[in-house]
């Protein structure tokens, strides 16, 4: 059983291209995020020697990147969030016990950062919904099915929360504990914001564009 709820239903609807709708949000940002995962490599093999901090900037920069694009939907800013975790790495790094410690004290470091950044805009009263700008580079969406862009842009409509906890669990391939660590929630409120968020991105891609 995958680790969120299903909300798979027997008789389905398609959108005008041709994307199944009803019953099937799971199914669809998996196959989007899983898709994104795969343009964007391999992730980095576990190895038993010790990594630097260069190692671990240069393996996993990239995909931390992706995440942080996902969340707050601006490369540059994606690029100013990730840069102050490593920043943030590099001063706690004696702290740390191993490379798996410092792989997750990274992916919190980019929930929290673009968190902030999230707040900043609302505060600001600044946001613009992502599909009305340059969001996201022109490369990635180019390189996306019209099916899979409708995902992209029902997943960038969901409440910070809501997208986080998608995000990480079908882009960043975690478990539901490790997901509770990079979010600061409980496992209980993984499952149950994971469960909201497939019922709002249904209702998010079945709304007229």
């Amino acid at each position: 059983m995958n680790l969120l709820t299903r909300h798979t239903v027997q008789t389905g609807v398609e959108n005008r291209q041709g994307f199944m709708l009803e019953g099937n949000a799971e199914r669809s940002v998996e196959a989007t995020l899983g898709h994104l995962r795969v343009m964007d490599g391999p992730a980095p093999a576990q190895t038993a020697a010790p990594l630097t901090l260069e190692d671990l900037y240069r393996q996993h920069r990239m995909r931390l990147v992706r995440l942080a694009i996902l969340l707050v939907d601006e490369p540059a800013t994606a690029e100013d969030v990730v840069q102050e975790a490593f920043t943030g790495l590099h001063r706690n790094w004696g702290r740390l016990r191993d490379a798996a410690a410092a792989v997750g004290y990274l992916r919190t470091a980019v929930v929290n950062g673009s968190r902030s950044v999230l707040r900043r805009r609302k505060t600001a009263r600044e946001y613009v919904p992502p599909h009305a700008v340059n969001a996201r580079s022109a490369e990635s969406l180019a390189m996306l099915s019209s099916e899979h862009q409708a995902v992209v842009s029902a997943l960038s409509k969901l409440p910070p929360r809501q997208r986080e906890v998608l995000v990480l669990r079908y882009y960043g391939g975690l478990s539901e504990a490790e997901i509770s660590e990079a979010a600061g929630i409980s496992k209980g409120t993984v499952k149950s914001t994971a469960s909201r968020a497939l019922e709002a991105l249904q209702k998010a891609m079945q709304t007229p564009q």
